[in-house]
């Protein structure tokens, strides 16, 4: 029997498609989240998805960016966490703007001169996922 601890403060990340959760935890440099503790449990039994990914992190509630989830996958359900108590669900949706998850590809873009330039993305085409960059108007939909 698998047995994960519940959490005090933090995040459970649900409703991951199976696979995922490694590509979510490099984006949101779970890594680097000094005194987090993060449990990711792959390949989890679901009546909905077959399989899924569920990724717990204690940590304070302000230290993850939750529009960086919405751009990977908005279908992920978040549950935050205090008190040892879910107090609230989070439904995620496309971001319209994001900064510093993606970079752009173009070699004349300003982005590729001005390193400490931001990497600002927006949402230029909902229904395809398609972002565009702020500064060259370069097209981005892959994830």
């Amino acid at each position: 029997m698998l047995n994960i601890s519940g959490i005090h403060e933090g995040y459970v990340l649900d409703h991951i498609k199976a696979g995922m959760s490694m590509k979510i935890y490099d984006y949101l440099k779970l890594g680097d989240l000094e005194g987090c503790t993060v449990a990711i449990i792959m390949n989890a039994k679901s009546n909905k998805m077959g399989a899924k990914d569920i990724i717990k992190i204690e940590c304070p509630i302000d230290a993850i960016d939750l529009d960086i989830l919405g751009y990977i996958d908005h279908n992920i359900t978040v549950n935050i966490i205090r008190d040892d108590e879910i107090v609230d669900k989070k439904r995620l949706s496309l971001p319209k703007e994001i900064k510093n998850v993606i970079k752009c590809k173009n070699p004349r873009c300003i982005t590729s001169i001005e390193q400490e330039l931001d990497q600002v993305f927006f949402l230029a085409d909902p229904d395809r996922e398609i972002y565009r960059c702020r500064y060259c108007e370069e097209k981005y939909s892959g994830k």
